[in-house]
């Protein structure tokens, strides 16, 4: 699956995973009016077995789940660099709950009971991609500090060794990396890399910076390339 802009009228593969059949029902048949290809499990573990061998351009997660929990399953996903986005669904609406959905990777995080308009929004917010605007030309590779950049190969690289990012982390960087010394807030990073039609938690923001600093820095506490301008944003250099 690419990163590039995704074309939602064209019908994207989406899974859902409930362990409550009315509501698999309700989401596949929203989502079926709308074009989009669905197959639905309500098992953890199945589901598991089956993204090893199909692809999704995006799973709609519930959080409790037989067989591997969706806190679980998500973060599996996620160390195995599975690139599907994840709208994660939930019945307990704690702010701790949030974050934690947020931080095992899951790109958007839903309370139940929801409208199922407000979650064909989220869906088709989350399939959206725009490109990045008033970006640096493209170029065979950016280099800053010990890190390098090569946005054609979708690689980077800190001390000649490579390093697994996500495609969020990724295009976080390539960002960064194209506009150094800008400070660029919150709210402009959700609209370039998660795009304008986003509509779910800034601290997703939050949570990926701090992912991209552990695995760029040297002491990710004491941040040397991203850093926290406070009262407006991050900055890069």
């Amino acid at each position: 699956m690419t990163t590039d802009f995704f074309d939602i009228s064209q019908g994207a593969r989406l899974l859902v995973v409930d362990q409550d059949q009315e509501t698999r029902d309700l989401m596949c048949g929203v989502l079926k009016e709308e074009g989009f290809e669905v197959k639905a499990l309500g098992d953890g573990l199945i589901a598991w077995d089956l993204l090893q061998q199909e692809e999704f351009e995006l799973i709609i997660l519930d959080r409790k789940l037989p067989g591997v929990s969706g806190f679980d399953l998500c973060r599996k996903l996620r160390m195995q660099n599975n690139q599907s986005l994840i709208l994660m669904t939930s019945g307990l609406n704690t702010e701790a709950d949030r974050i934690m959905g947020l931080e095992v990777g899951a790109d958007d995080y839903l309370i139940k009971p929801f409208g199922y308009r407000e979650f064909l929004a989220r869906c088709r917010a989350l399939l959206r991609r725009h490109p990045l605007s008033g970006a640096a030309p493209i170029s065979a590779k950016f280099e800053c500090c010990d890190l390098k950049l090569f946005p054609d190969e979708c690689r980077a690289a800190r001390d000649g060794c490579d390093i697994k990012l996500s495609p969020k982390e990724f295009k976080l960087l390539e960002l960064f990396m194209q506009h150094p010394k800008r400070v660029w807030s919150r709210d402009e990073l959700l609209d370039q890399i998660w795009g304008v039609d986003y509509i779910g938690d800034k601290k997703t923001v939050d949570v990926h910076i701090r992912w991209l600093r552990e695995k760029i820095e040297v002491n990710p506490s004491s941040p040397a390339k991203i850093f926290t301008v406070r009262g407006f944003g991050y900055r890069f250099c």
